[in-house]
């Protein structure tokens, strides 16, 4: 017979938060997002009901799209942690097509789970910068894919289009 195990005493409190999470789940699970603890789920699915947007719920496809199947990347940082966006694992010339191709991106900065901020930027913003820089070290490099290759939140900032800013936010 296996021994029971002894708990933390903090275990109570979340059994008592368990059923609202499980709440969360099933909202998430209605906009197509099959985890909220996975690939930022949580913070994808606030950002898609913020921006009215659809999930596209293939991890192969760009993220999400509108009314109009216009398709957008969303990408999501916690400036707490650290001070860039991640792209893609193995960008190569197909997932740079993919990213030229949307419609838009849009960039949710958070502060630990507490959403500050959504900037939209079009793929012609990103082209000189990051696009064509990427491109050409992948051909330079005889065709072997980037690891995940960053764009810094500055840079967001400085260039991205305000479409949301959290109305407690007093630094804007």
């Amino acid at each position: 017979m296996a021994a029971t195990p002894r708990h933390h005493p903090d275990k109570a409190e979340l059994d008592k938060l368990f059923p609202a999470i499980r709440k969360y789940q099933e909202l998430a699970t209605r906009h197509g997002i099959g985890d909220i603890f996975q690939d930022n789920g949580g913070k994808l699915l606030q950002s898609l009901l913020i921006l009215d947007l659809t999930c596209v719920g293939s991890r192969e496809g760009n993220d999400a799209k509108d009314c109009f199947g216009n398709e957008y990347e969303l990408k999501t940082v916690n400036v707490l942690l650290t001070q860039s966006f991640s792209t893609h694992h193995h960008l190569n010339p197909v997932i740079l097509a993919k990213y030229r191709k949307v419609h838009a991106w849009y960039f949710s900065i958070y502060e630990g789970i507490e959403l500050v901020r959504i900037y939209r930027m079009e793929p012609s913003q990103l082209e000189v910068e990051y696009f064509a820089k990427w491109e050409r070290k992948w051909h330079a490099s005889g065709g072997k894919d980037i690891n995940n290759p960053k764009i810094p939140v500055k840079f967001v900032e400085a260039n991205g289009k305000l479409v949301y800013a959290d109305p407690v936010d007093d630094r804007l």
